[in-house]
């Protein structure tokens, strides 16, 4: 905050510069983290809302509708990510049947990460971020001929672009990939790494593109072929890895039939490109075979991309840190710290990501009508959401870590060594669990309102804390240590995002609502985890370790959990409890 200036000191202040370069805000004028309205078309800025537009509408939650609506969007959207979610875990567990926790896995995980950071940092994720709340605009202007037109040109720019880094990428990987490697590696094992990276660095191109056909299809809030298409995409890998595996020379220690994973997942995401396009005849859209140069938006698209590189792949980024300093702990320690953020993200998959993806298009069109009022009561949801849904979650994994890690894996060459150090990660990743989804939602926020500059800086700070942190830990604590650098980080990063976003919304962001409504989450998770761990204590002693044993136990476990953690959540009058309660009833009642 400056300390100086006019109104230096006071609510509404964003110093952080915008895309433009822009100063501070003027505190008279209500805004949310970009200039007033006199700035607004070209980059969607927000005054204070004409008499109007204030109240609620249909596009988030300023009436009984619009909450009902959200719900509703989140659920679908959750159900579709949650069976993609899935099929990912049980692409992993024949993976880990087949590989293990060696060091020819741990090479291609990192063979794997370098590209889908890549993919995440300049392409796929980035670029539907920044693309999304332009094409809306125009979207919301009525101006779809143009709309088409930017997606048309931002195609075949990417195309060209990514193209040309992902063949330097496959010449180059020699001396790229053992920037990543540490000394618990042979020359064996890095040559392998080498020659998966090479292999599987296309898919980012491939995704690039898949970034900006789905915001496309999010702006008409089309969800579910995004939702679904993860699914097939693992499950063509699966058929492809089985079926391909054999006929590669060498075994587990070799890790020469690791080549027919790779290949099995540059030809899924090519499968995935396909289903997106598809559903875009869905909507009439037709690529045009041109590159207008001189749109506007194209920089205003690219200026926007530049800082939400950074900001939008923190997660990938961590996993690479991760891995990377996993090289220095042992072989074994990159495959391992893989494998628990795979479950990890089965509950961020389901809950969170769906929740961020259903409310980013609507606050984008909020922040085109300059709707502040709404915008702050779809963010305040949001959070209580994510809060209802992931602190359970994270509670049941915690009490419940070795139990989960032994039935999702142990078989093949994963054995009890392997689980030892799965679950020591996943015991950590469980904390880090609320504060991955906060910041999911919060740093879409940013994006709506095209003031990307501001989750910028603050992931670049959320790196410096990680790196610190896991230097500092490595060393005597192993596999934890390096994963409480990333709680550390996302804890920092959940405040500070919150903090800005407060300021940003004049300190009023139904902040008191969300801490009240938030202890009596904790208060009914930590009833959630006394039953869930004395059910299953009390089931593992009458039924044994056998794996219908232990799916009974877990189960067991998690369906008395949730018993309790409903009837608590309902008991306690949480308003999005009940949303979810009514949305089931209703959900059921038709069916």
């Amino acid at each position: 905050m400056p300390s100086s200036g006019p109104g230096a000191g006071e609510e509404g202040w964003i110093d952080a510069p915008d895309v433009a370069g822009e100063g501070p805000v003027d505190p008279r004028v209500e805004v949310i983290g970009i200039p007033d309205a006199s700035f607004g078309e070209e980059y969607g800025g927000l005054g204070r809302p004409e008499p109007e537009q204030q109240g609620g509408n249909d596009d988030g939650s300023g009436t009984t509708g619009g909450r009902e609506r959200v719900a509703r969007n989140t659920a679908i959207f959750s159900i579709a990510t949650g069976v993609s979610r899935v099929a990912g875990l049980a692409r992993e567990i024949i993976a880990a049947s087949f590989f293990g926790t060696g060091r020819p896995a741990s090479a291609f995980t990192l063979a794997f990460q370098i590209p889908n950071l890549v993919s995440n940092l300049f392409a796929n994720a980035a670029l539907s971020a920044a693309f999304v709340p332009v094409f809306t605009d125009l979207l919301q202007q009525g101006r779809r001929k143009e709309a088409f037109r930017l997606a048309s040109t931002l195609f075949w720019i990417m195309l060209i672009v990514l193209g040309a880094i992902t063949a330097l990428f496959i010449l180059g990987a020699g001396v790229v990939m053992p920037l990543f490697i540490g000394p618990t590696f042979n020359a064996p094992i890095e040559a392998l790494t080498v020659g998966l990276s090479q292999v599987l660095f296309p898919v980012v191109l491939i995704l690039g593109l898949i970034g900006l056909l789905v915001g496309v299809l999010q702006s008409y809030e089309h969800f579910t072929i995004p939702a679904i298409s993860p699914a097939v995409w693992n499950l063509v890998i699966i058929v492809l890895l089985v079926v391909l595996r054999p006929h590669f020379q060498g075994g587990y220690e070799d890790g020469h039939q690791l080549y027919a994973y790779a290949i099995a997942i540059l030809i899924a995401t090519g499968v995935q490109l396909l289903m997106v396009f598809g559903a875009l005849r869905r909507i009439d859209f037709r690529l045009h075979f041109t590159i207008d140069w001189h749109d506007p938006r194209i920089k205003q698209v690219f200026t926007l991309m530049l800082p939400v590189t950074i900001g939008l792949g923190i997660v990938n980024l961590d996993q690479l840190i991760n891995s990377a300093f996993g090289t220095l702990v042992n072989g074994e320690a990159p495959r391992a710290i893989d494998n628990a953020f795979r479950i990890y993200m089965l509950p961020q998959g389901l809950f969170s990501v769906a929740v961020a993806t259903v409310l980013f298009p609507t606050l984008s069109r909020m922040a085109a009508r300059h709707d502040v009022t709404d915008m702050r009561r779809t963010i305040g949801i949001g959070m209580r959401q994510i809060n209802l849904l992931l602190i359970p979650s994270a509670v049941f994994m915690l009490v419940l870590t070795t139990p989960i890690v032994r039935i999702v894996f142990e078989r093949g060459h994963f054995n009890a060594r392997s689980t030892e150090l799965v679950s020591e990660a996943l015991f950590w990743f469980a904390i880090s669990l609320p504060f991955g989804g906060l910041n999911l939602l919060l740093t879409r926020v940013f994006f709506s309102v095209q003031r990307p500059w501001i989750p910028t800086r603050l992931a670049a700070l959320n790196i410096v804390v990680d790196i610190v942190v896991s230097i500092g830990l490595y060393k005597p604590l192993g596999i934890a240590g390096l994963i409480i650098g990333t709680i550390a980080a996302n804890a920092v990063m959940t405040g500070l995002q919150y903090h800005r976003l407060r300021v940003g919304f004049n300190g009023r962001l139904e902040g008191a609502q969300t801490i009240m409504i938030t202890a009596r989450i904790l208060l009914a998770s930590a009833l959630l985890g006394a039953v869930s761990w004395a059910v299953w204590t009390v089931l593992h002693r009458l039924f044994g370790a056998s794996l219908p044993a232990q799916i009974i136990s877990v189960g067991g476990a998690a369906g008395a959990g949730l018993f309790v953690y409903a009837r608590a959540v309902l008991a306690m009058r949480i308003p999005e409890a009940h949303q979810v309660s009514r949305l089931i009833r209703t959900q059921l009642g038709r069916a």
